[in-house]
């Protein structure tokens, strides 16, 4: 049966491959240890369950504004000027089910075939199969190790043509943890004036898990905020990956556009969930503040095993829940079966296979010299995973 030329434009997030290959392998009866979702391990708290069960009873059961209803945007708009600063007004709210549909809408809405749109590496691997499904023409920027992860301003200076569309980015990084200062932001902003055309995608969905102190976007500068588009969500901080809500704040022309096109894709996210998020947005911010505590010990933890598997460098990560060493002392080497590991790839599937340890490569991330390991999860199943991985990296040989 033919498909589609659009299918082969892009291709599957590796992320729910590794989880796909996790799960046929439980399947078989294999105990895999997972560390390759990027999903809390945390019930959805109490408070924000009981808002979506008085929805419920309340028949909020039917179609709502395709952006959202109206409170639930206000809920945004307080929720940004309370914690970043930023004042915006509700027409200038999408409401989404998830922030990557939120992504899609905006690149779907601003990109054309031939547009440039310049990612950093490390990125989340949706972003470049988004522009590549747009008709766009993907420019990664490469950062390293040295640089924190980070780019800095003269790589985006010597980026940028007059082609470039939109620069699309994450602070914290998924998958490096990494987070920008308000300096290193200044900075890149000092580049972005000069180039009126180029859009900013701030992805800012795991903006509460921050282990270093308070959360800063792109957006606070002036000179750039109508053309940054502030990407968030509920799943990451709040423990909802299942209940799909992101939104964006853009300017009218933006936002307008992306309520155009989600018309005709889903119309509007959930009604039951839009009430539980502005209870969400609105209410007691304790259980994700303690959930961030808890992350900070697994983060701590996962390192200290880091560091007892010589050859493993990894910056210890100032955001997110992911730590992304690099692992090219273990290329090409043998497993006791005679495979060579030529790559991230390569030491990926090693690992679930025989360490039965579900990780990601790094290759989907734009880095192929390191692995993703999550520490959304247990530090019984983190010391499980970490000692089978040493283990399984032990019987490697040349």
């Amino acid at each position: 049966m033919p498909l589609s030329s659009l299918m082969s434009r892009f291709n599957e997030p590796e992320t729910l491959k590794m989880a796909k290959l996790g799960r046929e392998l439980r399947a078989q009866g294999i105990d895999i240890t997972d560390l390759s979702l990027g999903e809390p391990d945390f019930d959805t708290p109490e408070h924000i369950k009981k808002a979506a069960k008085r929805a419920i009873d309340e028949n909020f059961s039917h179609y709502t504004p395709v952006s959202g209803y109206l409170d639930l945007r206000e809920a945004v708009c307080t929720k940004l000027l309370r914690d970043n600063g930023l004042s915006y007004s509700p027409d200038e709210i999408v409401v989404s089910t998830g922030a990557k549909q939120c992504i899609a809408n905006l690149v779907l809405a601003t990109v054309d075939v031939g547009d440039e749109v310049i990612i950093p590496t490390p990125y989340w691997v949706t972003y470049s199969e988004i522009v590549r499904l747009a008709g766009g023409s993907v420019k990664f920027i490469d950062t390293d190790f040295d640089s924190g992860w980070k780019v800095t301003p003269a790589q985006l200076e010597a980026a940028i043509t007059p082609q470039t569309r939109l620069f699309m980015f994450s602070s914290p990084c998924n998958p490096t943890g990494a987070i920008y200062s308000p300096d290193e932001l200044s900075a890149l902003v000092e580049v972005f004036r000069k180039y009126p055309r180029v859009l900013i995608m701030s992805d800012e969905i795991y903006e509460h898990i921050n282990y270093v102190g308070s959360h800063h976007s792109i957006a606070t500068f002036e000179s750039v905020k109508n053309r940054v588009v502030v990407i968030n969500g509920l799943s990451k901080g709040f423990a909802m990956t299942g209940w799909r809500l992101g939104y964006l704040a853009a300017s009218k022309e933006i936002a307008k556009a992306c309520d155009k096109l989600q018309g005709q894709f889903t119309s509007a996210t959930c009604s039951i969930t839009q009430r539980a998020a502005i209870e969400a947005l609105l209410g007691d911010l304790k259980p994700s503040m303690e959930m961030v505590k808890i992350f900070k010990q697994r983060r701590d933890l996962i390192m200290k095993r880091v560091a007892d598997i010589p050859g493993m460098k990894c910056h210890t990560p100032p955001g997110a829940f992911y730590v992304f060493p690099n692992v090219e002392a273990w290329f090409n080497k043998k497993s006791s079966s005679g495979k060579l590991i030529a790559n991230a790839d390569d030491l990926s599937m090693y690992l679930l296979h025989e360490a039965h340890v579900s990780t990601v490569s790094g290759k989907a991330f734009g880095q192929p010299n390191c692995i993703r390991l999550s520490f959304a999860t247990s530090n019984e199943k983190i010391e499980t995973a970490m000692r089978k991985i040493k283990q399984a990296l032990d019987g490697l040989s040349l």
